[in-house]
């Protein structure tokens, strides 16, 4: 039997304090907080079997630890961690889904009622004791009665978010790369397609090259003055300079962002609109998610390393039938 209090795992950068306390009660964690394999000495390296990382495990790091057998990815994202390349290398790689899927969903609808109402604001206002001297927070011009809604990416997440939205009587369009079986939605075979047909844009599908800024300024006015976009799947997948513009000169109406593209860094020109919304990347950050996230992580490492499958590899390496090895 494994012995898991031997086994070495290394932790690149930073990660869920809870998730990186079990880690240390159950393997030998080797913790890298610059996240540059340079750092790790060459002796090292070789005891590394496994990596718990988020979302950030490209190629090179990989390369500089010959042993290595898995990465398990903290997040259902995986786009910073060159999943192709570890298949290739016969090195398992694993994500955190389905435990994330109600708590971002929930803030996805959030993020849009504060968007179309103002909330944050209208909070503000009644903080600086303005409801008392100027009177009544000023009517809201936005509004979700009314709205059809159009969902980029109808995965686990997209559609907890499209069955929420429905509950509150919005109609429901969605594209994907394929389209579903067993949904009844209206299907869009393009992006530009569906933002015509919406006037409420949720971006739920994950990073990566096939949806790099992928809502440009094309998309951006097929959704059109009273359209409004919402983000909770990846910021690169928004073409952040044509969305700035897009809010200034009323090509679309409003904004709701919880991810940008070089986090934690937003573009000025985001932070002076005063159309949108923005949030520090919270969607799934409440401690009972988190908590979750990280119990899956380290459950699939204990499977792995006990010669048991794992619960949720990815798909790059599903398709090559990976084992562990020996």
């Amino acid at each position: 039997m494994t012995d898991l209090k031997a086994t070495k795992i290394l932790v690149p950068g930073s990660i869920n304090p809870d998730t990186f306390e079990t880690l240390k009660a159950t393997f030998d964690v080797r913790h890298l907080p610059s996240r540059n394999i340079a750092d790790l000495p060459e002796e090292e390296r070789p005891a590394i079997l496994g990596v718990a990382g988020f979302n950030n495990v490209p190629a090179k790091l990989m390369d500089a630890l010959p042993n290595l057998e898995i990465v398990a990815n903290f997040g259902v994202g995986y786009d910073g961690v060159d999943a192709n390349h570890a298949a290739s290398k016969g090195i398992m790689v694993t994500n955190t889904p389905d435990v994330l899927t109600e708590e971002v969903a929930d803030t996805a609808l959030g993020l849009t009622l504060m968007t179309l109402r103002d909330l944050g604001r209208a909070e503000q206002y009644l903080r600086a004791g303005r409801w008392e001297s100027d009177g009544p927070f000023p009517l809201t011009q936005t509004t979700l009665r009314g709205r059809t809604a159009g969902i980029m990416g109808l995965g686990r997440i997209g559609l907890a978010i499209a069955t929420r939205l429905e509950a509150f009587g919005v109609r429901v369009a969605y594209h994907n790369r394929t389209k579903r079986d067993d949904v009844a939605y209206a299907y869009h075979d393009t992006l530009k397609s569906l933002a015509e047909a919406v006037d409420l844009l949720v971006i739920a599908a994950p990073g990566g090259a096939s949806t790099d800024k992928a809502v440009d300024a094309e998309v951006l006015k097929a959704l059109g003055p009273k359209g409004v976009l919402i983000n909770i799947g990846r910021g690169t997948t928004v073409d952040e300079e044509a969305l700035i513009v897009a809010l200034k000169d009323g090509t679309i109406q409003a904004a709701g962002l919880d991810v940008f593209e070089k986090e934690p860094k937003v573009p000025q020109g985001l932070l002076d609109a005063p159309n949108a919304v923005l949030l520090p990347h919270v969607a799934s950050a409440s401690r009972h998610t988190r908590k979750a996230m990280g119990d899956l992580l380290v459950e699939n490492l204990k499977l792995w390393f006990s010669g048991q499958d794992v619960v949720t590899p990815v798909a790059e390496v599903t398709r090559t039938g990976l084992k562990r090895r020996g």
